[in-house]
């Protein structure tokens, strides 16, 4: 990242550095002048000059012109404007959408690394949703077959019980076939807007497989210190080693990301980050050097004036620099959407905070402050992910007449009309008989448009299901078991239709 950082520096304004000269012009006419006029007449002998001068040598090292000097130097520098990244567009992702592929075979069920190195590789993979907090991750698992564990998903509680359900036992098919979970995880992320990168976490790869890494593979290896792994050895991609802290998690975060961050430094629809502003905190410090006369009365008069400042109870230090808007900023910048939306008092922002934190029915309440497209956008997501999906169509209808050219809003709307039309559309053929949920006791739809009637849906016993297996649908209306269960059916189901399509490919081939 620092090498990233330094290759996008650059000034703004870069014409305000022609005063650079000028100051170190004046500044060495000025300290020239000093020397010669301090310098006694030489007439006086030389031990009784040497103590003449106060303080000797040491009293002209640092003059009052050199401090003056460094201050407009800065000044300079700050207006000129130094930055080396762009604004954040608070909505949109920060971070690089990652899909996790993991190693789920006996091989992993090790000890070498404890407790075993599968149950160490999924708190690692905990570790890293925490830190990638509201970012796109998806997972993918693999032993001797692949198969898309959960797709790209922004709320890391509902890939925690999918990751928890992983084992050995839940894998259809004995094996290691990395080269497949990497095609999984590539497809994955071809789907993405944004660049991303993907994490392999695992004890080894097969030498066959590495020719399938992608360029944006890192690697997480779950080997105990000293282990090594051929295929591991043949890879391009850069490998970690699994350690006792949250190095490694952090190392991964940076690795994953910089290709991210440097597809946003080529977005030119977004503007610099001027740093200049950083640069009066040094200056002020330097301006203290002014009062070199008095330090004493200097720091009584500073300690009498923290005395009579607001105790801890009343506000903090950071209250004396920053705004609650400034703070709340800081806050959402660490991924603390919680604290960010206590502090934030901008409506706008503080509803998106609220948004990105999961209050969805809080935040919808306070951009109801806020009567821009911006902000009735975000109230249909809100409404969404809630499943208030009436509701959401009346918040993006609420965008477009606001303002009908804002991004995302027609196709946000389309998307939910099409969720309400499927939702009536089986509430009908529920109360028809074309079609019957399983699994559920009790089923509540949005249905505000009254088609169909209100129906109480029994599931089927057990007996009636049969010994066959079941349709990922159905598996997903019926499962109230524990998730390998249903990650161990769902897997079988996924094999088999996979080995089913090449027969029917070459029937059709011998026809």
């Amino acid at each position: 990242m620092m090498a990233l950082a330094l290759e996008a520096f650059h000034f703004l304004r870069p014409w305000c550095l022609v005063l650079l000269p000028l100051i170190a012009l004046l500044w060495w006419r000025i300290r020239a002048a000093r020397g010669r006029s301090d310098t006694p007449g030489t007439g006086i002998a030389p031990h009784l000059r040497a103590a003449l001068i106060v303080g000797g040598d040491g009293a002209r090292w640092l003059q009052p012109v050199d401090s003056v000097a460094l201050i407009l130097v800065l000044a300079v520098l700050g207006a000129s404007g130094p930055t080396w990244s762009r604004q954040v567009d608070p909505f949109a992702a920060q971070a690089a959408p990652v899909v996790v592929v993991l190693k789920v075979t006996p091989s992993m069920l090790g000890d070498d690394i404890a407790p075993t190195r599968l149950e160490r590789a999924k708190q690692k993979i905990r570790d890293l949703l925490d830190l990638r907090a509201g970012a796109r991750t998806a997972l993918v698992a693999y032993a001797g077959s692949a198969h898309v564990v959960l797709p790209m998903t922004e709320d890391p509680a509902v890939m925690r019980p999918y990751l928890e359900g992983l084992s050995p036992e839940v894998m259809p098919v004995e094996g290691d076939r990395a080269g497949d979970a990497l095609a999984l995880a590539t497809d994955l992320l071809g789907a993405e807007d944004s660049p991303g990168g993907i994490l392999l976490v695992g004890d080894g790869i097969d030498p066959a497989d590495v020719a399938a890494a992608p360029d944006t593979l890192v690697v997480l290896s779950m080997l105990p210190e000293g282990t090594r792994d051929r295929g591991f050895d043949a890879l391009g991609a850069p490998v970690v080693a699994v350690t006792p802290d949250a190095g490694d998690v952090r190392r991964i975060d940076g690795l994953l990301n910089t290709a991210f961050h440097r597809a946003m430094l080529d977005d030119s629809e977004q503007p610099w980050l001027d740093r200049g502003p950083w640069l009066a905190w040094p200056m002020a410090l330097l301006l203290a050097l002014w009062f070199r006369r008095g330090w004493t009365m200097r720091w009584a008069a500073v300690a009498g004036l923290l005395l009579m400042l607001p105790t801890p109870s009343q506000a903090g230090v950071i209250d004396w620099f920053l705004t609650p808007d400034q703070q709340g900023r800081r806050a959402y910048e660490a991924a603390d959407f919680e604290r960010a939306a206590t502090l934030f008092t901008d409506p706008l922002w503080r509803g998106y905070a609220l948004y990105r934190d999961g209050q969805y029915a809080e935040a919808v309440q306070v951009l109801d402050r806020v009567e821009t497209a911006q902000a009735a956008s975000i109230q249909g997501m809100a409404h969404l992910k809630s499943r208030g999906y009436r509701d959401g169509v009346r918040a993006f209808e609420t965008a477009l007449e606001r303002d009908p050219d804002y991004p995302g809003a027609a196709e946000n709307l389309a998307t939910a009309r099409e969720i309400v039309e499927y939702i009536e559309r089986v509430r009908e053929q529920s109360d028809t008989g074309e079609e019957r949920g399983q699994g559920a006791d009790d089923v509540v739809f949005d249905n505000e448009a009254g088609r169909g009637a209100d129906t109480q849906i029994q599931a089927e016993d057990e007996d009636q299901i049969g010994d066959g297996l079941m349709s990922a649908d159905q598996w997903m209306t019926t499962v109230d078991t524990r998730t390998s269960d249903f990650l161990r059916q769902r897997f079988a189901l996924e094999n088999a239709q996979a080995g089913d399509a090449p027969a029917d490919s070459a029937a059709g081939d011998n026809e």
